[in-house]
């Protein structure tokens, strides 16, 4: 275990100081968190900052104050400190053995006491359960289980000790050290050539040297480099290409003679090029040695593809590999959302010449813009599960920080809206999020039906909620409320019905007096309905978002996809969800639970619309018509996994499911039914999990919306060295 403390290492003047960089050397270290304080006020730096690492510190420029206090959250393993400014070491500090003994032993002994305290609340609600569900006749079955729960909320292992986190730097070269790869070549029938376009302007000669480098030491060798030089004034540059040029014959350059910028210098590259594909490469950037290869050995599975993209990850400051995008094969409503395809890129050439290249419109977004009008063209696209790109962070590029470039998400947005228009569908586009983001408003000339139904038992309180928050909240005006009673018993609930169905005209109950099955129920309500669109919702909810049906709505009426789910929070604004992932913890797994509302997720899953490959019946919405064409839920899962079972036949037919995070809904989880727990009901839950099993064969179905190299055990996280059954 690592745990830390915040030391003040230094006080900084910042007259004309760019960068400054704090190293903490010591076994073990994760992480560190750096923070400043200006004129009073703290602020952070940069997040999850790793070691050696350079922190650009332009974000305080606009301040009053030029002084900072430099702030380092330590951990207790560190042994030294240093601190650089512009490359010059200004402190060292050592850490004492005594110290850092202190902090373990401190730490120890709370661990214990925080242990200690714990014992008695945990035996407590033991006893509670033991006597709600079994009235302390406990059959010895469940023995084995309620010991195992017992002994895993004493251990209360935190998830980053079990798996490594992507996003923190530490982790992720932990996980790159442990990957073990050995590849074997595969005796390639098609062996096409392949152009690697690389517009260059001013860069430096260490960097252009690593990409040029990278490419020419390409296990696949037929490749050839075409360069634009777009009238770089730096003779280091110059200097360089011409040495590439006479190093190796499949190395062309094109030296333009005014500047043009990024697409006019791509162009220039592609006009020069002879190969079937082009792959698109930046002149600092540099490409795994194996990435053609894989590239072709896709190409040779299917000869047809017209677009190839692998997963990616940046170099930082020092060169070292960072921030790892594992990215889902093809899925348009994230593309809508952002560039998430991004790198390392192969296109058909002759699909971009008759697109007519990059367009100068686009700068900064101008790979966007192509990728859209490609889709136009072609579906044939295939992604390689797979980093084959490390993507540099120098200062003031977009790779480092998106602030940095904002015209490049306005010509996004310019590409997007474009998009749109080409393919006649009205919608508006928003800029949301930090990195900035893209965001549809589907719109509508007439307001179609929704039906929202509602199973319910008693629980006439938490019916009230969801039903008050509908009427009073929602600025949709085409709906209905159907509410199914299963079983209720309460004479509460039966006014709370009646009261409602004399208030509001598009109010309806229907009574079905037979054992609970989810699927039955909802599916005769479906027949009943007279809305377009169905709604299906939990009584256990509660609506935040005024827009809720409008948004929701937008996008169910695409022709392209079938379910429509909202984010869903538990009463203390943390996520219960935002998109369920296919076989991670089993049959299925809510993604990103108990995260904060406003946390970004991973690579804006939790802000921006993306494809799931399921979402949760909680609340959900679908066009009636696709509801039938899969006879709706499958009533032989009468409680559990109907929701998942649903959205993998909708996949199997073509259609995709998206989260809007926007949407949002409370959800009190499992208030009206209680939680499965009694003998028959762990029994039937068993049966339900084997059902699934064996009709979809979920230890073999790939989701192809999360990515293979990420961990089956708990979403969007990495399996560490022995942790994979």
């Amino acid at each position: 275990m690592e745990y830390y403390h915040d030391v003040l290492i230094e006080r900084i003047y910042f007259d004309g100081v760019s960068q400054c960089k704090v190293r903490i050397k010591g076994k073990y270290l994760k992480k560190c968190n750096l923070n400043v304080k200006i004129d009073g006020e703290t602020y952070p730096l940069i997040d999850n900052i790793v070691l050696d690492k350079k922190y650009v510190v332009d974000r305080i420029r606009n301040k009053k104050s030029n002084q900072i206090d430099v702030y380092v959250s330590l951990s207790n393993h560190a042994r030294k400190l240093e601190l650089y400014v512009d490359n010059k070491k200004i402190l060292e500090k050592n850490v004492s053995i005594l110290s850092r003994l202190f902090s373990k032993v401190k730490i120890f002994i709370q661990r214990i006491f925080h242990v200690v305290l714990r014992i008695p609340k945990i035996i407590v609600k033991t006893i509670k359960l033991m006597w709600q569900r079994h009235h302390f006749i406990v059959p010895p079955r469940m023995i084995k289980q309620y010991f195992s729960s017992f002994k895993n909320n004493l251990s209360n292992k935190n998830i980053d000790e079990l798996f490594y986190n992507p996003l923190v730097d530490s982790d992720y070269r932990k996980w790159l050290e442990e990957q073990e790869e050995d590849i074997i070549y595969q005796d390639l029938k098609y062996k096409p050539l392949i152009s690697l376009i690389i517009p260059v302007y001013n860069v430096e000669k260490n960097l252009l040297e690593e990409c040029l480098d990278s490419i020419l030491n390409q296990s696949y060798s037929n490749f050839e480099i075409c360069i634009a030089d777009d009238y770089s004034t730096n003779e280091e540059t110059l200097k360089t290409l011409k040495e590439y040029e006479e190093k190796d014959k499949r190395i062309h350059v094109i030296y333009r003679k005014e500047n043009g910028h990024i697409s006019e210098a791509s162009n220039s590259a592609i006009s020069i090029a002879r190969g079937e594909f082009i792959g698109l490469v930046d002149n600092d950037d540099v490409i795994e040695k194996d990435a053609l290869y894989y590239v072709v050995e896709e190409l040779n599975r299917d000869k047809n593809l017209d677009l190839i993209y692998s997963d990616e990850d940046k170099l930082d400051f020092d060169g070292k590999r960072c921030f790892p995008h594992f990215k889902s094969d093809f899925a348009l409503d994230t593309l809508l959302s952002s560039n998430y395809i991004c790198h390392f890129t192969v296109l058909r050439k002759k699909i971009v010449d008759e697109l007519g290249g990059f367009r100068s419109k686009y700068n900064g977004a101008q790979d966007y813009d192509l990728f859209l009008r490609v889709i136009d063209k072609t579906r044939k696209i295939a992604h390689i599960p797979k980093i084959l790109y490390h993507w540099r962070m120098t200062k003031g590029s977009t790779s480092s920080s998106g602030s940095h470039k904002n015209y490049a998400y306005e010509a996004g947005k310019l590409a997007l809206e474009d998009y749109l228009k080409r393919n006649k569908i009205l919608a508006k586009v928003h800029l949301i999020g930090e990195p900035q983001m893209y965001s549809l408003e589907y719109l509508y000339k007439k307001e179609p039906s929704i039906s929202i139904i509602i199973p319910t038992k008693d629980k006439a309180k938490v019916l009230d909620t969801c039903l008050k928050s509908i009427y009073e909240k929602t600025n949709y005006q085409n709906y209905e409320v159907i509410v199914i009673d299963n079983n209720s018993v309460e004479e509460e609930t039966f006014s709370l019905l009646k009261s409602y169905q004399e208030e509001h005209d598009n109010f309806k109950y229907f009574t079905y007096n037979c054992e609970f099955n989810y699927s039955y129920l909802n599916n005769e309500a479906v027949r009943k309905v007279t809305g377009d669109y169905i709604v299906l919702l939990n009584n256990d909810t509660e609506v935040i978002s005024e827009n809720w049906l409008h948004d929701m709505v937008g996008y169910a009426m695409q022709e392209h996809i079938g379910c429509v789910g909202a984010k869903l929070l538990y009463p203390n604004r943390t996520v219960q969800h935002a998109g369920v992932v296919i076989g991670v913890g089993g049959i299925a797994m809510h993604a990103n639970v108990s995260t904060g509302e406003d946390n970004f997720g991973y690579f804006g899953r939790l802000v921006s619309v993306y494809d799931w490959s399921c979402v949760t019946a909680a609340c959900l919405m679908i066009k009636k018509s696709k509801y039938l064409s899969v006879d709706g839920l499958d009533e032989k899962l009468k409680v559990a996994y109907n929701d998942v079972d649903f959205n993998l036949k909708l996949l199997e037919m073509g259609y995709s499911h998206v989260v809007l995070p926007q949407v949002k809904l409370f959800h009190y989880e499992s208030l009206s039914r209680g939680n499965d727990m009694r003998e028959d009901q762990i029994k039937r839950f068993k049966e339900e999990t084997d059902y699934m099993c064996n009709k979809w064969k979920i230890k073999l179905l790939r989701d192809k919306y999360y990515n293979d190299k990420m961990s089956y055990g708990y979403a969007f996280r990495l399996d560490k060295k022995g942790s994979k059954e």
